[in-house]
């Protein structure tokens, strides 16, 4: 079984209940998650030996999102315990044409202040086949920024498969602050992946031509999918395609270059959308199943939005689907009938 490593910030997510917004609530739903905490959950859903690494303060709310993990079969024994607190993000679920919003509480977080000494990245890579970490990471804090270039030094020098998911934040850093740093990364990348404008937000690559009704432009894509590979030598170069209809109804797909072909996925019409929150992240994890499963290129990007497509039905952070449950979707079996 192939084993996969991923790395960041996991959080508290304390979220408002039956759409309020945050003037309204006098409570929260709480739960743990963030990115790559996401994408490991993922794929120890989906049969994958996956582990975990990040920093958390050794108290009993850092312990308890650990726990999370470990529950869901995550390996956690490289996390790493020390520093004052854990990252908070409060979510205001939007609803038709109110948007979320999201407020991050993280400034000073345990993985904000972590070092490279907190982490021995040789023993946590050995017998690994695959690296993972988005571009929030590098966006908390400077040291944080420090870490990931070592971490993916490491990876390659371990033999690694190495991905990125872009994930730009613009409540967390500036374009021009994620230009400086991003570009850093990218010759240790083997697989790039983001939405519409995170390739352009961070590493300066913008579609040529975008359609005027807002649906993606596939030759756009394509053309600068070669771009980057042309620049960076990436094996493949991914994105999700997203139509925005309203908060509760979106159209969903993806597109995928293997440095010789370029596939679309098929599109999926999500209404009414249970949880938009880590539905990228399902996507980076059905992307790392399906290339670690042996499947072929346009299998790859269909298994992949498949899983995403799901995610937008659970609620919380993870992507709690099944390998089964997704390739019966990928088969066309999304009408929702009761499976008896």
């Amino acid at each position: 079984m192939a084993k996969v490593v991923t790395m960041g910030e996991i959080l508290l997510r304390l979220s408002t209940k039956d759409y309020k917004k945050f003037i309204q609530a006098d409570e929260f739903e709480a739960c743990f998650g963030g990115s790559e905490a996401n994408v490991a959950v993922s794929l120890a859903m989906l049969g994958m030996d996956s582990a975990y690494v990040t920093k958390v303060p050794d108290n009993p709310i850092g312990r308890s999102a650990v726990s999370t993990l470990r529950k869901m079969s995550v390996d956690t024994s490289h996390v790493s315990y020390g520093g004052d607190r854990l990252g908070i993000y409060y979510m205001e679920k939007g609803s038709a044409v109110r948007p979320s919003n999201v407020v991050y509480d993280r400034a000073g977080s345990s993985i904000c202040t972590a070092e490279s000494a907190d982490f021995n990245f040789d023993k946590i890579f050995d017998g690994a086949d695959w690296f993972h970490f988005s571009g929030i990471t590098p966006a908390i804090s400077k040291s944080a920024e420090v870490v990931v270039l070592e971490a993916v030094k490491a990876a390659k020098r371990n033999g690694l498969t190495v991905s990125c998911d872009l994930n730009f934040r613009k409540k967390l850093w500036t374009t021009e602050e994620a230009r400086r740093v991003m570009p850093q990364y990218m010759e240790y990348v083997d697989v790039i992946m983001g939405g519409r404008e995170d390739a352009g937000k961070m590493l300066g690559f913008a579609l040529s031509k975008e359609n005027k009704d807002d649906t993606p432009n596939l030759e756009a894509y394509e053309k600068m999918f070669r771009d980057m590979v042309e620049m960076y030598h990436f094996k493949y170069v991914i994105s999700s395609l997203r139509q925005s209809h309203t908060s509760s109804y979106h159209d969903f797909s993806g597109c995928i270059y293997d440095g010789k072909n370029f596939y679309t996925a098929k599109k999926y019409e999500i209404s009414p959308m249970v949880d938009r929150v880590g539905g990228g992240d399902a996507f980076a994890a059905g992307i790392i199943f399906a290339i670690l499963s042996g499947k072929e290129t346009k299998d790859v990007i269909e298994f992949a939005v498949a899983a995403s497509a799901l995610k937008h039905t659970i609620p919380g952070d993870a992507n709690l689907s099944t390998v089964e449950e997704i390739e019966h979707l990928v088969k066309g079996n999304g009408i929702g009938r009761v499976q008896r």
